[in-house]
């Protein structure tokens, strides 16, 4: 779904407190991925495949703030992060973070609209794993 708004990320300061804060506020299910430094959170049903179960709804994470990384962001879903980051720059955006590979899951960016909000990307892994991004072959 190229172009959707797929997930979204949630910097803390503290981690635990927010794990804490987020879970009993809203109910969402936070999980640490600690090989990452992250978590994960969830907070709707997902299906066998991990994703969302309801449409139109998203899952997030949690991560230690710092950097450029500080205010929460939506990531959106792209076919070539590489070509969509060339295209930011020329629209008078900037690369925050290029591209880096995400496990076996995809490839993820960052980028900083013209008006200075940090925006994440999201590019799937081709079906069946992959090595590099391949456009033709990422599955909705």
């Amino acid at each position: 779904m190229a172009g959707g708004v797929v997930h979204f990320e949630i910097p803390a300061d503290d981690e635990s407190r927010a794990r804490e804060f987020y879970s009993s506020a809203f109910g969402w299910e936070v999980s640490s991925v600690p090989e990452m430094s992250y978590a994960m959170i969830k907070t709707t049903p997902t299906d066998a495949t991990g994703m969302p179960s309801v449409p139109g709804s998203i899952n997030g994470g949690m991560f230690r703030r710092e950097g450029d990384l500080r205010s929460p962001m939506v990531t959106v879903d792209v076919d070539d992060i590489d070509a969509v980051l060339e295209k930011i720059n020329a629209l008078g955006g900037s690369t925050v973070t290029p591209r880096q590979e995400v496990g076996t899951m995809g490839w993820a960016a960052y980028f900083r609209d013209t008006e200075g909000n940090v925006v994440g990307l999201w590019q799937s892994a081709p079906r069946g794993g992959g090595t590099g991004p391949a456009a033709d072959d990422i599955g909705a």
